[in-house]
């Protein structure tokens, strides 16, 4: 058994390319060793555990808001309990919500309870290249996150210019001393320059001869409920998200290709993502718009993985929820109700 876990967390605004990052060091893992996964998604309703690829993966999956705000505070520290106490893998990787202010990880990470098993080795930043410049003008979430990452991939550089790709260099190093950038698409970096790839036989051989020992003296549910609840009182706790933005489903029942595009037509680039699987014309697709842009791709997902067929989430401001029905009326959209994490009610 390992003696700590090496954590890696990823960043980057809504549609950057995390999830893409995540299958490239699914696919380089070695299968003999202990990774674990830890989704974070706003909505009510997750779409991108699905996509994550490989099979006998440990997915832990946090929905409902940012684990860094208070709204899911509980449920990010009781999952990171458990993966401490009975999981305790090799590696975690978090893939945050792409509108979090991950600036607490570090101080989330050496609670006393965790007994130093989580050792934080990189936060790469995810950046949409063609859109990180709208979307840094209008949420305080992008700034939070450049401040404090390590590794900035500069992703989709194919579908911008020179020009820009500089200009969203020279916003990041506003606000971060020393960024190191990487140009990708596809995410598609160096991998063994940030990750051990080696396999267990090789690691257990370099760990010293009590490596991996640890007190299995577990919390009960009330004790742990009660470190949380001091936890949740301290007044240098962040409370308060950045951005206030809702995330609103929808179902398709339509059956015709056409009504999605017409949908997606009739967005604006107010709307800072959308996501589903649709099921048209006995194939599975999954549409994905960002920021204006958008595509409809088929995908070769098992369908007995996708839980929510046929749904799209949308995520804005809640001045945009009024847009997005008045596009979903140029189909057979049938609204599922509307949900903000951050909300006093």
């Amino acid at each position: 058994m390992p003696e700590h876990t090496d954590v890696y967390l990823i960043t980057g605004f809504l549609g950057a390319g995390k999830t893409t990052f995540l299958n490239r060091v699914i696919e380089r893992f070695p299968k003999d060793r202990k990774l674990t996964l830890l989704v974070n998604e706003f909505g009510e309703i997750g779409v991108d555990g699905t996509l994550v690829e490989g099979e006998d993966l440990d997915i832990m999956e946090i929905s409902k808001g940012s684990i860094f705000c208070v709204c899911v505070k509980t449920d990010f520290i009781k999952g990171l309990y458990q993966l401490c106490m009975t999981v305790r893998p090799d590696v975690l990787l978090i893939e945050s919500t792409g509108v979090a202010n991950p600036s607490d990880l570090k101080k989330d990470l050496q609670l006393p309870i965790f007994k130093d098993r989580f050792h934080l080795k990189e936060q790469f930043c995810i950046i949409d290249a063609a859109h990180f410049l709208d979307a840094f003008e209008v949420y305080a979430s992008l700034e939070k996150q450049i401040a404090s990452s390590t590794v900035f991939l500069i992703n989709k550089v194919d579908s911008t210019t020179a020009e820009t790709i500089a200009a969203v260099k020279a916003v990041i190093e506003q606000f971060h001393p020393a960024p190191r950038f990487l140009e990708t698409s596809y995410a598609n970096i160096p991998m063994d320059a940030f990750f051990d790839f080696a396999s267990k036989s090789e690691v257990v051989a370099a760990l010293p001869e009590d490596g991996g020992s640890q007190s299995n003296d577990l919390l009960s549910e009330a004790e742990l409920d009660q470190y949380l609840d001091a936890l949740l009182d301290s007044p240098d706790l962040q409370i308060t998200p950045p951005d206030l933005l809702v995330s609103v489903a929808y179902r398709w029942t339509g059956k015709q290709h056409s009504q999605i595009e017409a949908m997606a037509n009739a967005l604006t680039a107010k709307v800072l993502r959308a996501k589903g699987f649709l099921e048209s014309e006995g194939r599975m697709l999954l549409f994905n718009f960002v920021l204006g842009d958008w595509t409809i791709e088929p995908v070769r997902i098992p369908t007995d993985r996708i839980q929510h067929k046929n749904v799209v989430v949308f995520i804005g401001p809640p001045e945009t929820t009024a847009q997005i029905e008045s596009a979903t009326r140029t189909g057979s959209w049938e609204g599922l109700g509307i949900y903000q994490p951050y909300s006093s009610s």
